[in-house]
């Protein structure tokens, strides 16, 4: 590990003042420090957005290496099925869904609740095991179902706005005979 002291700048003589340390300068000092060679003359504000944009992604990096813990679950019923579904209402645990898990039960799934009706969209960005994903009407009806491959990031959206996006294991629905039309029933879904 290297480490850098960095010192303030000599006073230029006695009684006079040195001139103000801007970013642009600090960076340069900091180059040369690093031995970087002679460093690119830099506007002022560009170092403070570069360090900000590099914090900011290696935040974000870091909010998404692993799998979201469990979420507080609600039963559905899909005709004799009975899935235990976790609740994604936040956008932050929507934004990570199933992100980073490699398994789910055979009848666990994950149910995305908005706030309001709109055409939702999904994709599969790190998301390790392919989905099937119903996207379902306020009173539970199923509106349309797709097929999720694996770590893909092709959208796939809902036929007309939806509150509710309900996410299982691959060929889930259509192995139980469950198709557009077909309606679940829950607490989350009106009568």
């Amino acid at each position: 590990m290297t480490c850098i002291k960095l010192t303030a700048p000599r006073p230029a003589r006695p009684g006079r003042l040195p001139p103000p340390a801007t970013p642009a300068t600090l960076w340069s000092r900091l180059a040369r420090r690093l031995g970087v060679g002679s460093p690119v003359r830099l506007q002022p504000r560009v170092p403070a957005l570069l360090v900000a944009l590099l914090l900011g992604a290696s935040q974000a990096a870091l909010a998404q290496t692993g799998p979201q813990p469990r979420l507080p679950t609600t039963p559905l019923r899909a005709g004799m099925h009975i899935i235990q579904a976790e609740l994604a209402i936040t956008p932050e645990q929507q934004a990570t869904g199933m992100m980073f898990r490699r398994e789910m039960g055979t009848h666990e799934g994950m149910l995305f609740v908005a706030p309001q009706p709109g055409v939702r969209c999904f994709w599969m960005r790190n998301t390790l095991i392919p989905l099937s994903i119903a996207f379902i009407a306020d009173d539970g009806t199923i509106v349309n179902i797709a097929e999720m491959d694996a770590l893909s990031e092709r959208s796939h959206c809902s036929a007309q706005p939806v509150r509710f996006a309900l996410e299982m294991n691959s060929g889930w629905f259509s192995k139980r005979g469950l198709k557009p039309g077909t309606r679940l029933e829950g607490k989350p879904f009106k009568p």
